[in-house]
């Protein structure tokens, strides 16, 4: 009885340990938070997110998404609390490629912000996509 026991664990662990390798997000590997520009004008509009764009100031002034808050990842944990109180609110975080980005999630989800999502592919994506990007 304890054979037949420890092979249905063995099973369900192994089963488990699959999905994480199809469902990124819960197996909390680096870049599993992340949307595509899509997805991210789909939070914007529906659940109101708010974007953080995460470069640094020059990279910021020579275009970002419309109504995108500016806070630098070195600067980050420290700002972000002043820049979105509401902890439920879906952030969207970017960079230029997606990377810093990726980092900024774990910091905001640290602070709380468990909806916290990386933009895949960045402000790079975004213009690909055709998307409206706006000079300071």
């Amino acid at each position: 009885m304890d054979f037949i026991l420890a092979n249905w664990l063995l099973i369900l662990v192994a089963l488990v340990s699959g999905a994480m390798l199809f469902v990124p997000a819960l197996s909390g590997q680096p870049g599993a938070a992340t949307v595509t520009p899509a997805e991210a004008v789909h939070l914007m509009n529906r659940e109101k997110a708010a974007v953080i764009d995460v470069r640094e100031a020059a990279e910021f002034a020579t275009g970002h998404i419309a109504n995108a808050r500016h806070v630098p990842l070195a600067e980050l944990a420290e700002k972000l609390p002043a820049a979105v109180k509401n902890k439920t609110l879906p952030l969207v975080l970017c960079c230029a490629s997606g990377r810093r980005s990726a980092a900024a999630v774990a910091v905001a989800k640290k602070l709380g912000h468990e909806k916290a999502v990386s933009l895949a592919g960045g402000l790079k994506a975004w213009r690909e996509a055709g998307l409206p990007v706006e000079k300071s």
